[in-house]
C-alpha cells in the first residue's frame, strides 16, 4: 500500500527562503521513508503570526502595528515566485506529491493558501482559505469558490481544507462532491478538541484525513515579535497535534504534541469503497429531494473590464 506523510514542524517565521529550505529537507526525509505524498501545516511558508494584534483596536491603528504588517507581508510569496518554483522542482526531483500551507501575496492582499504540487506538472491547485478566523481577517483576504482545487495522485484524489474552514458544513459537502479521497487539513489548531473534528470528517466523508499542525516555540520568532497575550502552553506557541485517520474513523498515526516529527501511514484506497456500503453523504444518503447545495466556482473580482 502507498504511504502518506504528515509533517509536524515549525516554519521560520517571516523568512520564506529559510522556510523553503526546511520544507525541502523535510520533503526529502519523507520520501526517503517511502512517502508518496507529504502534507505540511498551515502557513508553513511565511509563518503564522501567533500572538500579534498588529496594533489594531476598534477605530484605531498604530504605526508599530503597520510596521509589524510590513514585516509579515515581506515574508509572503507569490505563486509565480522563486520560492514556489523551488518547491515544485524539489517535488519533481523526489517524485513526491506535496500539500503545503503558504502565505500568498496577490497584489496588495495576503491569502492563507494551501498549495498543491504535482511532481509531473507543478502547481496542481492553490486553495485560498475562504474564511479567515477572527483577527486573521485583518491580515488575510478571503478566497472564493474558484480555488476549491483537488488533484489526482497515486493514493487517490487529494483536496485541502484549511483549519477552521473544516467547521463549515457546506464547504465539506462541496469537497466530498468533488470526490476527495485524501482530505488534507493543514491547521494551527492545537487544541485537544481537534482530533475529534478530524475523526468526524473521516467518518462523514468516508475519506482518509491527513491533518498537519506546526510545532513551534516562542524562541523561533524574532526577539521583537510581540506576543500580546499569554499563551496557553507557556513557551510553546503552537504545540502540534497532527493526525492521520482512516475512512472508518480508525486513527492510523498521532496525534503527537510538543515535538517536531513526521507521521506516516499506509493508505488503503479500497477502504473508502468499503466504507460507502452504508453511507455516502453526496450519494445514497444525501436526499437531494430535500436538500441541495449550489457552489459558485467562478473567480470573483472586485473590478471587471469590458
Amino acid at each position: 500500500m502507498p504511504t502518506a506523510a504528515v509533517v509536524q514542524a515549525g516554519s521560520i517565521p517571516f523568512d520564506a527562503g529559510a522556510s523553503v529550505d526546511k520544507a525541502i529537507r523535510l520533503m526529502r526525509e519523507a520520501r526517503d521513508n517511502g512517502a508518496e505524498i507529504a502534507v505540511f501545516p498551515e502557513a508553513f511558508i511565511g509563518g503564522y503570526p501567533k500572538g500579534s494584534t498588529f496594533g489594531a483596536t476598534v477605530g484605531l491603528r498604530t504605526d508599530d502595528g503597520r510596521r509589524q504588517y510590513e514585516r509579515y507581508s515581506s515574508g509572503a510569496i507569490s505563486l509565480d515566485g522563486p520560492e514556489v518554483e523551488r518547491l515544485a522542482e524539489a517535488a519533481s526531483e523526489l517524485n513526491l506529491f506535496v500539500v503545503i500551507g503558504i502565505i500568498e501575496r496577490l497584489g496588495n492582499t495576503l491569502y492563507c493558501t494551501a498549495l498543491m504540487l504535482d511532481p509531473g506538472s507543478g502547481i496542481a491547485g492553490a486553495h485560498r482559505k475562504l474564511m479567515p478566523t477572527g483577527s486573521e481577517r485583518l491580515v488575510w483576504g478571503f478566497g472564493d469558490g474558484s480555488t476549491l482545487d483537488t488533484m489526482d495522485t497515486p493514493l487517490g484524489r487529494v483536496g485541502s481544507v484549511i483549519c477552521w474552514e473544516n467547521y463549515m458544513p457546506l464547504l465539506r459537502q462541496a469537497m466530498y462532491a468533488k470526490g476527495v479521497e485524501l482530505y488534507c487539513a493543514p491547521t494551527v489548531d492545537d487544541r485537544p478538541t481537534w482530533p475529534a473534528t478530524m475523526t468526524h470528517i473521516a467518518l462523514e466523508g468516508r475519506t482518509h484525513v491527513l491533518s498537519a499542525c506546526q510545532f513551534i516555540t516562542k524562541d523561533s520568532y524574532p526577539a521583537d515579535h510581540p506576543f500580546e497575550a499569554d499563551l496557553p502552553y507557556g513557551n510553546t506557541a503552537i504545540r502540534g497535534g497532527s493526525i492521520i485517520i482512516a475512512p472508518s474513523g480508525e486513527v492510523l498515526a498521532g496525534p503527537v504534541y510538543d515535538e517536531e516529527t513526521i507521521l506516516y501511514a499506509d493508505i488503503d484506497p479500497a477502504a473508502k469503497t468499503r466504507s460507502h456500503l452504508d453511507f455516502d453523504v453526496v450519494g445514497h444518503y444525501s436526499r437531494p429531494d430535500v436538500f441541495e447545495l449550489t457552489v459558485h466556482s467562478e473567480p470573483r473580482s472586485s473590478v471587471s473590464f469590458d
